[in-house]
């Protein structure tokens, strides 16, 4: 049913006057603040925009694992482990939420992850990129997951009550999750020098994907529109990209690190920095599946899908030998 859909684009915006008498009512909806349930009439196309905005953010909560769990076992102390490993396993719980909510739309969990499988369905470029030293670790944790809480903390505030309620929780765990990256990132920037190398370069390497992870400038993107008017989104790209820029350049200063863009700078009359946009050709190479781990993220799901087959069979085959159970006497 879900594969069929997938092949068309979300509707684009349409005149009040071209909607039906369900159409109006709904918007009519939106407009207020109301939140929409599953059991609620909704378009095809709010539907199938939920899917594929869902899916893609449970798939990038569950891949989002990987660069991170390498380091589990690498982490410099006991503490750092611990640290590290509740992360990834909130990770896991994040993604378990969202795959629960994209669930109450219709599609099973075994179908999105096997669009994510044959290439149909993506998750947020910057896991495509590698982890090379521990300070990468300190980096993902300050800007990647930093850019994570921007985009989903208006998502608090989205139209589809199961998701909005989703984020509530992530969005808690998240702020968790970004002091424990800035935290690293203090240490080693107040370290030696060759610390404080090590964290500079992850930032050098770290900056421009992070900027990415908001997606295409508002002018390319080609949900932004209809999202925004559902308020399945409540904030565009770009806005959510400068606000990061803003929070996150005050912080580089504080730990004494560069950030890589020679144009950044105050600008009083907008209030906000100025900023140099990401490489978009690099950004539209790696969601082509060309990114340095692009293969092998993908590979890794794959696998651990395949690894994991004989344990979905056997709850299968223990949850139909319960449903036959007869009742005790």
């Amino acid at each position: 049913m879900y594969a069929q859909m997938v092949k068309t684009d979300a509707s684009g915006l349409r005149d009040i006057s071209e909607m039906s008498e369900e159409e109006r009512a709904f918007q009519e909806r939106i407009d207020r603040g109301d939140k929409i349930e599953p059991n609620d009439w909704m378009p095809d196309g709010y539907r199938k925009t939920l899917i594929r905005q869902i899916g893609q953010h449970a798939h990038s909560e569950i891949v989002g694992q990987l660069p991170e769990g390498n380091w589990i076992t690498r982490a410099p102390t006991l503490e750092r482990k611990a640290i590290l490993l509740a992360k990834v396993q909130d990770e896991a719980g994040h993604g378990l939420y969202l795959y629960c909510a994209a669930e109450t739309l219709g599609v099973s969990r075994d179908e999105l992850i096997e669009l994510l499988h044959a290439g149909k369905m993506k998750y947020s470029s910057i896991f495509n990129y590698p982890t090379l030293n521990w300070a990468d670790i300190g980096a993902i944790g300050w800007l990647v997951d930093g850019a994570a809480i921007m985009n989903q903390v208006p998502l608090q505030r989205t139209s589809f009550g199961p998701y909005a309620r989703a984020m509530v929780r992530i969005c808690k765990e998240e702020s968790f999750h970004q002091r424990q990256g800035f935290d690293i990132m203090m240490k080693m920037a107040r370290g030696t020098q060759d610390l404080r190398r090590m964290a500079q370069d992850a930032l050098d390497r770290y900056w421009y994907p992070s900027l990415m992870m908001f997606g295409p400038s508002d002018k390319e993107s080609v949900h932004s529109a209809q999202s925004m008017a559902w308020k399945i989104k409540i904030n565009t790209n770009d806005e959510l990209r400068q606000k990061f820029v803003d929070q996150t350049a005050p912080q580089a200063d504080y730990l004494g690190l560069k950030i890589p863009d020679e144009k950044l700078r105050w600008n009083e009359e907008k209030g906000g920095y100025d900023f140099s946009e990401p490489d978009w050709n690099e950004f539209f190479e790696v969601l082509k599946g060309n990114g340095p781990c692009n293969r092998e993220r993908l590979g890794a799901r794959i696998r651990a899908w395949d690894d994991g087959a004989w344990v979905r069979e056997g709850l299968m085959a223990h949850a139909e030998k319960q449903a036959i159970r007869p009742a005790a006497e």
